[in-house]
């Protein structure tokens, strides 16, 4: 099997392979992390990846945001954005009210950071859920509330969630996009799923022709992280490509600085107005 690094590289020189006379199916290489890599390494990461997280508020265990302030930059150098704020965890979720309140000032919270980023109207703004399985029915409130001011503010929902089964005993399983889906109707959400599952996942390598996110498992995927860096022990132990260290580098990163979590999508700008 051909490195990472490799394999990689060699996508800005395949062309998409699809039967005769049809119109192939293309897909498109992202990257995800917490902390902004900084402006020069955003530049040769370009190279190779068409979007990028982008953080509207502080990322998960962190109380400052590095990414604040580098979107006109990022735009500039041809950047598709999938922008993110980090949902509250089910224990913050009280009852009904706590959630209703929460709701509102997140909402409230990420609409400005949207605007003072430059981001325009009818983008999707990603909530982060961390958590696998069943969501109590106070985060289902949570969820439709969110989604109903992000739409009235002029902006799209999105979630970014867990597109692994969850063994519930006595031969029941749930997945969490799933879950949601079917909990917030009839609202709707632009979904971003993780599944570093190998497989599906691929691992730490990019194959010469992309998946589709729907290879995830979850068939309305419109975006699929594939890989978590560092790589997770239990759902990626399969998995192969990944550094000694566990995490996942861009070709050019042979110093290892910067770890990543690798995305594909249905479009090179995810978060786009529609």
């Amino acid at each position: 099997m051909r490195t990472f690094a490799a394999l990689l590289l060699s996508l800005l020189f395949l062309p998409g392979v699809c039967s005769a006379g049809a119109a192939p199916d293309k897909f498109f290489l992202g990257f995800d992390r917490n902390d902004y890599p900084g402006d020069d390494a955003m530049k040769i990461l370009r190279k190779n990846f068409a979007f990028t997280s982008y953080w509207l508020g502080n990322p998960p265990g962190e109380k400052t945001n590095s990414w604040s302030g580098k979107r006109s930059i990022l735009q500039s150098q041809g950047w598709g954005f999938l922008p993110l704020f980090n949902g509250p965890t089910s224990k913050q979720l009280q009852d009904d009210a706590s959630a209703l309140r929460r709701a509102a000032k997140d909402a409230a919270a990420v609409v400005a950071a949207a605007r003072r980023e430059g981001f325009p109207a009818g983008t999707v703004i990603f909530l982060d859920i961390e958590e696998g399985g069943r969501l109590p029915s106070t985060y289902s409130t949570y969820l439709k509330q969110w989604i109903t001011d992000l739409t009235a503010a002029g902006f799209r929902a999105g979630v970014y969630c867990s597109g692994i089964p969850v063994d519930e005993g006595a031969g029941h399983s749930i997945i969490t996009a799933d879950f949601i889906r079917e909990q917030i109707k009839p609202l709707q959400l632009v979904n971003w799923v993780f599944n570093d599952s190998c497989p599906p996942s691929p691992g730490c390598v990019t194959p010469q022709e992309l998946p589709a996110p729907s290879k995830s498992g979850i068939a309305y995927a419109e975006v699929w992280q594939f890989v978590r860096s560092p790589r997770d022990k239990e759902t990626g132990r399969h998995c192969r490509g990944y550094a000694k260290d566990g995490n996942c580098y861009a070709a050019f990163d042979t110093a290892h600085k910067y770890h990543l979590d690798l995305n594909v999508a249905t479009s090179p700008n995810p978060s786009a107005p529609r």
